[in-house]
């Protein structure tokens, strides 16, 4: 087996593989090191979270296939942590659910709306609940909350601890992991010849080339409309005072975010920083992945004045500023796919939720690979096994998405200054669904 790219997929993947066939011959081809994308740079939310709505999920996949995938990807949150602790991994994992902050009227609708249609099918409190003022004092304050919606099904992680943790567990299963290796090619089988991986240094031929790449998959030929690269960027602050946390709260490692257009994220770390990120940088023309992307001085001010805004109290410094791409599919849902007849397989697309979902993947993988004429609950999970539609041609996609981002900017500004929705809600509605 020949897995490109040594993020959480790839990583997980190789595990999995050899979890269920220790006989298993598994290489893993990564450009630069295990964890140099977004599996190592992301927020840290290992959530039950999905990226595309309830009602989106129902209308394309149907009922049964939601309730089935809901309860996956919740019982997956912990499954993460008994992986890690198994394994021997201290990624600084705790269970502490997630909050989405409502910090107006608008949003507070929004999201009462949002739970009364999760009641709608079937989501109960002990999965999703409301807080009001008074409960988030057990829980966790930013300023102007009205409320919060709560779930249990998030854990706070440190992401570069458990995906270099990941690595060191592959290679002791057996696992052969080939870092600052860049594969150029991929070649499917045919004729009786097996897929073939292309690097600069050789040739490797195997029954299954697994494409883990993510964000990067652009920089592969043929992949330019696979998936759209979006960069999220981060900050963290210096290590907090023990009175500021007395006051904010998050004593169990909530995770955080409001109900705003433009997504916010946030947790606060082992050591006791705020690392906080969120989205606003431009999609680059073509599907462009480059290292000078990673940062935008604008960005980092703009989550700056919005942490401190969320937390008044805060003196403390931001010491540490980075991004980077993850992956957004043409129609917003991840994908696993394995061409047995090709020997190529893939996983990915999980825009931002990636943390907990690429294991799910990565066990759809190892199940499909290993047992193939078997169903498990995670082969039966609707997104595997389908085809996705391509981006559009440029310059289309460039528009589309930029003016999905000003449609965001423009709505959480008519919100915030005017208290009132604006058009451009609808039409960014429109535009993502």
């Amino acid at each position: 087996m020949a897995i490109v790219g040594g993020g959480f997929t790839g990583l997980w993947t190789a595990r999995e593989l050899l979890r269920r066939d220790g006989g298993l011959r598994v290489a893993v081809f990564e450009k630069e090191v295990c964890g140099f994308g977004a599996s190592g740079r992301n927020g840290g939310w290992a959530s039950g979270l999905f990226p595309l709505s309830n009602a989106s999920v129902i209308r394309r996949y149907g009922r049964e296939s939601f309730d089935h995938q809901r309860h996956v990807l919740q019982d997956a949150v912990r499954e993460l942590g008994s992986c890690a602790r198994d394994d021997l991994i201290d990624a600084r994992f705790v269970h502490g659910g997630t909050m989405t902050f409502a910090r107006s009227e608008i949003q507070r609708a929004r999201l009462l709306d949002e739970l009364s249609a999760a009641r709608d099918v079937g989501i109960g409190d002990g999965d999703l609940a409301w807080l009001d003022e008074a409960e988030l004092g057990a829980h966790g304050r930013v300023a102007g909350a009205l409320g919060a919606l709560f779930s249990p099904h998030c854990a706070r992680i440190d992401p570069a601890r458990l995906v270099r943790g990941l690595a060191d567990v592959d290679e002791q299963l057996g696992a052969v992991i080939f870092e600052h290796t860049a594969v150029t090619r991929i070649i499917p089988g045919r004729a009786g010849r097996r897929a073939e991986v292309v690097t600069i240094g050789a040739n490797v031929h195997a029954d299954y080339v697994i494409r883990a790449t993510e964000g990067f998959t652009p920089n592969l030929p043929r992949e330019r409309r696979t998936i759209v690269p979006l960069y999220s960027l981060m900050i963290a602050t210096e290590p907090l005072s023990s009175d500021f946390w007395d006051e904010a709260g998050f004593a169990h490692c909530e995770t955080f975010a409001d109900d705003r257009h433009l997504i916010i994220y946030g947790q606060r770390t082992d050591d006791g920083r705020i690392a906080f990120g969120g989205r606003g940088a431009p999609y680059h023309f073509g599907s462009s992945v480059e290292a000078r992307f990673d940062t935008n001085h604008k960005v980092f001010m703009n989550l700056e004045a919005t942490l401190r805004e969320l937390f008044p109290s805060m003196n403390g410094s931001i010491t540490n500023a980075w991004g980077g791409p993850l992956a957004m599919p043409r129609d917003h849902a991840p994908f696993v796919r394995v061409d047995f007849d090709s020997g190529l397989a893939s996983a990915g697309g999980y825009t931002g939720d990636g943390v907990v979902l690429s294991r799910v993947a990565a066990s759809a993988l190892a199940d499909l690979i290993t047992s193939p004429d078997t169903q498990s609950a995670f082969t039966r999970l609707p997104f595997v096994q389908r085809t996705g539609k391509r981006w559009e041609f440029e310059p289309f996609r460039w528009i589309g998405i930029n003016a999905g981002l000003a449609l965001a900017n423009w709505a959480d500004r008519v919100e915030t200054e005017h208290g009132t929705v604006s058009r451009a809600s609808r039409w960014l509605d429109r535009l993502v669904d």
